[in-house]
């Protein structure tokens, strides 16, 4: 297993920065370790990984013994890096990569590898559809840090699965080790997406209309609810340009925001794009439920790299600052260069972040002009215009 992991780098850095991620921590190690014996004797289509960050999991899981694995993971990030080191280790026919959270993928698992994340509900949906497809006699190995971890994640697992106990720890890291399925969830209806009416005055007069629906999935921030940086967004929403042809819902969560641009210009095309596999799931389901699915393209990308050049005259921006457990801004400045990219001369950038970032100097390197519409202690819109 050491060699198949020691060439891991955390692509496409090569880790050499000092406060950058690491390709192999203590968490995959520790999760490898524990699987250890029941990789040993994987047959084909039993083992199953999610959740992993660069492929420390799935090149560890086939060094152990497994013949083959299915993966999932939420960040198109993440997968992109998963499928470099796969292939650059020559492993490309025994690792079958899904691009969604479905029963496809745990259909029949006998072991499942989870790193495990953060939002209790994003572990919620993986306990539903592991006890929905997977064997009786599966065995569910979720490790993390230990100071990121709670009681509510066992008692999450213990919900939908058998027996659930936790390892030592090691490293300030531990595993929780769920074993078999409970027979009366194998036909319970699936809690996730969520679904929901929304009627916020700002959302409602964002969209001019009584309420907007909204659906997510586990993993999708703010879940079907309304969140109070985007609410703030939408107070702005009577100075956005009227009558645009095409629009951008950059990082779109759970599409909330291109279904209101779809709602209030009938005329226009909207694209809605976001990393996260479960955002885009979820952004379709709220397109679906609000009447605009032809309207709304939704695509899963990295902070819009796929939009061509000058093709938006609106780009809508709610830009994370979280990166699971860790601040970072890196995705802010990407998204930023993007809709400096994307829009068309003229066009313009309205974007609602953290008050205390400070971001509009950015903003005007990137984009244009950039003026402050609105703020308060905790948040602040701009207007940027494409020069």
């Amino acid at each position: 297993m050491a060699e198949a992991l020691a060439g891991l780098t955390p692509w496409p850095e090569d880790g050499s920065r000092a406060d950058g991620p690491v390709a192999v921590d203590a968490t995959d190690r520790l999760l490898l370790d524990e699987a250890r014996p029941l990789l040993a004797g994987a047959r084909p289509g039993d083992v199953v990984v999610l959740g992993d960050r660069f492929g420390a999991l799935t090149l560890g899981a086939l060094a152990l013994g497994a013949p083959d694995v299915r993966v999932h993971t939420d960040a198109v990030t993440a997968e992109a890096a998963v499928r470099h080191h796969v292939d650059l280790a020559g492993e490309s026919a025994r690792v079958a990569v899904h691009a969604g959270l479905g029963p496809d993928v745990v259909r029949g698992a006998r072991v499942v590898l989870l790193q495990l994340p953060s939002a209790l509900a994003e572990l919620q949906e993986v306990a539903e559809q592991v006890a929905r497809a997977a064997a009786d006699d599966v065995v569910l190995l979720a490790g993390g840090r230990v100071k990121h971890m709670t009681r509510a994640m066992n008692d999450v697992l213990a919900a939908e699965l058998g027996e659930v106990r936790a390892t030592l720890a090691r490293q300030k890291s531990r595993v929780l080790v769920a074993s078999g399925v409970r027979p009366e969830r194998r036909d319970a209806p699936p809690a996730f997406p969520t679904t929901a009416t929304l009627a916020d005055p700002a959302l409602r007069a964002a969209a001019g209309t009584a309420g907007v629906a909204v659906a997510a999935h586990g993993g999708t921030f703010a879940g079907a609810a309304l969140d109070h940086g985007t609410r703030f967004l939408l107070s702005t929403a009577d100075r956005w340009p009227a009558d645009v042809a095409d629009a951008v819902d950059l990082g779109c969560g759970t599409g909330l925001v291109a279904a209101v641009l779809a709602l209030r210009s009938p005329g226009a095309r909207v694209v809605a794009t976001d990393r996260s596999a479960a955002a885009v799931a979820s952004a379709r389901a709220t397109a679906r439920a609000n009447g605009v699915a032809d309207r709304v393209v939704v695509v899963r990308d990295d902070a819009g790299e796929g939009l061509a050049d000058a093709s938006a005259d609106l780009v809508v921006l709610n830009p994370p600052f979280h990166d699971r457990a860790a601040v970072r801004t890196d995705a802010a400045h990407r998204m930023f260069a993007t809709a400096g990219r994307v829009l068309r001369p003229g066009g313009e950038l309205w974007t609602v972040f953290n008050t205390p970032l400070r971001y509009r100097a950015a903003l005007a390197r990137a984009v244009g002009p950039t003026e402050h519409v609105a703020q308060e202690p905790r948040f602040t819109v701009t207007r940027s215009v494409r020069g």
